[in-house]
């Protein structure tokens, strides 16, 4: 495993994040139950990833408390654990979710008792807030930082403009500010190039991309996609998400990713993660997997070495697409 620092943080995390959306349920497909979440997780440590990243909405926090009861058994210091707030953990109490200074509060506190920890290394908001000011979220999340319940700060997708005016008004209040971006970015979903990315290397911010692998369309050959259990999960549920995907060059994006995997003798999914790891703003992509098999490739793609002119090849078809992650 690689490491680097978090943006300007300085905290340093593995150049693989493990994504955890898919913790904590009964088990069924890409989905995990606890005990196969928990072997993920050992596994992933033992393989050096040290960041791993959550949310409290990830099975109704069912994810967190897995990973919780995982990371007790592990000295706390070598890792960091990022959760988010924002969507709604209740329906019935309009409190349970967004950006106010209560719910940051509340939901802080509900994260930290489900991870078992005193203190999160990053606290993420999950979308922007359109209903509270920015100034009270970063007041309330400044306080977080000063009594050390959180030690750093992150945002995820949103507008670009929005972003320059958190750090901004961090800036103008003397209140902490972000140091991470997580947001849609992947080889067939580049519109964060345009503003956002630009934005973050200007501000020392570090970029931790969700869908690395465009939930699953990069892992296989275009034609063999539609086979697998999350797309159909993602067909029925979305089926505008995949079609995205496509209109900007996708499905030859697709083949040359399958292309260039067989030359170099990896997986589509080992290649695509060496792309992310060859951008320049790129951190860690945040990796989900559903198999001790698929996490060992994952990490075993930090050592894949692309040529300029790979990245070229790959990108060469690239048009944009519809914006896809802010809501």
């Amino acid at each position: 495993m690689e490491y680097t620092t978090l943006g300007d943080s300085g905290m340093t995390v593995s150049r693989i994040g493990l994504g955890t959306m898919n913790f904590g349920y009964e088990g069924d497909g890409w989905k995990l139950s606890a005990d196969e979440s928990r072997e993920l997780i050992e596994r992933a440590i033992d393989l050096g990833v040290t960041f791993i990243d959550t949310a409290n909405v990830y099975r109704d926090g069912e994810s967190e408390s897995v990973i919780g009861d995982v990371i007790a058994d592990y000295d706390r210091d070598d890792l960091v654990v990022a959760s988010k707030v924002y969507f709604s953990m209740d329906d019935d109490n309009p409190n349970a979710g967004g950006l106010s200074r209560k719910a940051i509060e509340q939901e802080l506190s509900n994260s930290l008792d489900r991870l078992g920890l005193d203190t999160l290394d990053l606290y993420q908001i999950h979308r922007w807030d359109y209903d509270t000011p920015i100034a009270e979220t970063l007041r309330a999340l400044d306080d977080a930082v000063r009594r050390n319940q959180v030690r750093s700060l992150g945002a995820s997708s949103m507008w670009a403009h929005q972003f320059a005016e958190a750090l901004h008004t961090s800036d103008r209040l003397g209140l902490e500010r972000f140091v991470s971006m997580q947001n849609h970015y992947n080889p067939v979903y580049r519109e964060e190039e345009r503003e956002m990315l630009p934005l973050c290397e200007r501000e020392g911010i570090g970029v931790i991309p969700w869908s690395p692998m465009a939930r699953g369309y990069l892992t296989r050959p275009h034609d063999e996609f539609d086979t697998t259990s999350r797309a159909s999960r993602e067909n029925e549920n979305r089926p505008d998400r995949h079609v995205k995907y496509r209109a900007g060059g996708g499905e030859e994006i697709n083949r040359r990713i399958e292309e260039l995997a067989a030359e170099y003798g990896v997986s589509m999914a080992q290649l695509t993660i060496a792309w992310h790891l060859h951008q320049e703003p790129v951190t860690a992509p945040i990796v989900g997997v559903s198999s001790i098999e698929h996490l060992e490739e994952a990490v075993e793609a930090v050592d894949i070495s692309l040529l300029s002119s790979d990245l070229e090849y790959i990108a060469e078809p690239s048009g944009p697409v519809p914006i896809e992650g802010h809501e």
